[in-house]
């Protein structure tokens, strides 16, 4: 292993605190999400009860180490933890459990989801396990992992860890050790920043919600050159004014009146753990992810000729008719929503980037490594317009077709209810296409399956119905390159068809419908 760039030292004294070896181990199955693993952890005076404790996390370090063992992987791994007041002793607790294992941990301290991934290239190291909760409220834990850089775990490699751990079938190796890692976050800026400062000014609002985002972005922008606002960048795992959510209303209301009070050209908006970011353009309009995936693709493709792109189902239907792609012989696929699977498929297809209506943005080689990273998003909107110097973020977006989208809306569904429910619905509209029938007033022209159902009809306007990968929720997303009222149609025809699978019905929204 190969690791002389990075300063470490041994420190057996972190591990002197009490075990809870001897506790009652605590985890809930359903925690054991898609790709990454999320329970409610709880804090002081939460009326919630708790779904893990931490002899729970122990036991899914030890069941990890276990997991990374069997694959023949070498047994050293990467940690990390966001700002959360518990989140060090969670870590704390997995590191526990993964050194009972066998495991050399790397641990990196405080940092970002995409600074943990920079971390297994920097370091030489094949795995990962950060400890984060991302945009969830405070009270919430979590665990992205991944032992295959830059890929973290998809539903069979989760099925695999909670078989592994529910099933008591961890055992204790030799060989685990500790290391602490405290320069991460200086060669995680370097690499990121490198002959990259900016040669135009760019004012700009970074809004953080008072999550990890806060200690770490409005540093990395500046050093590419931008004047930059700080809003709600204090870290404070309470949570005080929003969640940072960048896809949620209360976030991109702060980003629309920062930058619109300020004066600045652009605002950023990033999740709890860095690796989701949001823009507002100098207007205080909100630009979906999507559309801002869609304005990178053509700036990355006139360098790129015929650059394949990889975007969720959630995204627009707008990239399969861009004019400006199709010039530049590019292509876009249609993918599974969530990090795991998008990174996969892009190493897979050896996609240029691929982008997510959420706000995450992957770029792979020669752009980057192959995750999502919301800083790096940040820098190359920058960049975009660094290269464009007579035009606003406003002016760039107006070029693109016009489209009427709604947000990502939520209805809340049982998480051992909805991906039967969602298999019932993709049976249905599987049958309605099958035989010729209407959606919406409309001919079905196309139906994607690959993750809920996403129908598209004759003037191309789309709605889609998915499970959410990492809450109790049920995600309704519609698009209409016609008309608000086309949008309408669709959102009416599907929630005509939630009410018939006894799905509820959609919530209200900025708009209505």
């Amino acid at each position: 292993m190969q690791s002389t760039a990075i300063n470490t030292e041994q420190s057996i004294q972190y591990f002197t605190s009490e075990s809870p070896a001897d506790e009652v181990i605590l985890i809930r199955p359903e925690g054991f999400r898609e790709y990454d693993a999320r329970w409610w952890y709880g804090f002081a005076g939460a009326e919630q009860p708790a779904e893990i404790n931490l002899a729970g996390i122990v036991a899914v370090g030890a069941g990890l180490a276990q997991m990374i063992r069997q694959r023949g992987i070498e047994p050293a791994i990467v940690v990390g933890h966001d700002l959360r007041s518990y989140s060090f002793e969670i870590k704390t607790a997995l590191i526990k459990g993964l050194i009972s294992g066998g495991m050399q941990v790397f641990d990196i301290g405080l940092a970002l989801s995409p600074m943990a991934y920079y971390a297994q290239f920097a370091l030489n190291v094949p795995s990962v396990a950060m400890v984060t909760a991302s945009h969830n409220e405070n009270g919430w834990t979590g665990v992205k992992m991944g032992c295959e850089r830059p890929y973290t775990f998809g539903p069979a490699d989760m099925a695999e860890l909670k078989s592994i751990i529910l099933e008591h079938q961890a055992e204790p190796a030799k060989g685990g050790s500790y290391n602490s890692v405290n320069n991460i976050e200086k060669l995680y800026s370097a690499a990121l920043t490198k002959g990259r400062f900016l040669k135009r000014h760019l004012k700009v609002v970074v809004a953080c919600g008072n999550g990890t985002a806060g200690l770490f972005a409005p540093q990395i922008l500046r050093r590419i050159g931008c004047d930059v606002v700080e809003v709600d960048c204090a870290p404070d795992w309470n949570f005080p004014h929003y969640n940072p959510d960048p896809e949620a209303a209360p976030m991109q209301k702060a980003m629309a009146e920062a930058v619109r009070t300020y004066g600045a050209d652009l605002a950023f908006g990033f999740d709890g753990d860095g690796d989701r970011c949001g823009v507002a353009d100098h207007e205080g309009n909100i630009i979906y992810a999507d559309r801002i995936g869609l304005l990178l693709a053509r700036q990355f493709s006139e360098k790129h000729k015929a650059a394949h792109f990889i975007v969720d189902v959630k995204s627009s239907g707008l990239f399969r008719s861009d004019p400006v792609l199709q010039a530049y012989q590019a292509t876009v696929e249609y993918w599974i929503t969530g990090h795991s699977y998008i990174k996969r498929h892009m190493g897979e297809c050896r996609a240029l980037a691929a982008f997510e209506k959420s706000g995450h943005v992957f770029l792979n080689q020669p752009l980057g490594l192959g995750y999502d990273d919301g800083l790096a998003t940040a820098i190359a909107v920058c960049e975009m317009l660094a290269a464009n110097p007579d035009q606003s973020l406003a002016a760039l977006h107006r070029q693109l077709p016009v489209s009427y989208a709604t947000s990502t809306l939520n209805i809340p569904c049982c998480d051992t209810e909805k991906y039967g429910l969602v298999s019932r619905i993709q049976d249905y509209f599987a049958n309605l296409f099958e035989a010729g029938g209407l959606f919406a007033g409309q001919k079905i022209m196309e139906l994607l399956t690959i993750n809920g159902a996403r129908v598209t009809v004759a003037d191309g306007t789309w709605g889609l119905i998915r499970a959410s990968s990492n809450k109790p929720d049920l995600v309704v997303v519609a698009e209409s390159p016609v008309s608000l009222e086309r949008r309408n149609d669709m959102l009416r025809a599907i929630n005509d068809v939630l009410r018939q699978f006894g799905a509820g019905e959609l919530p209200d929204f900025e708009g209505g419908f």
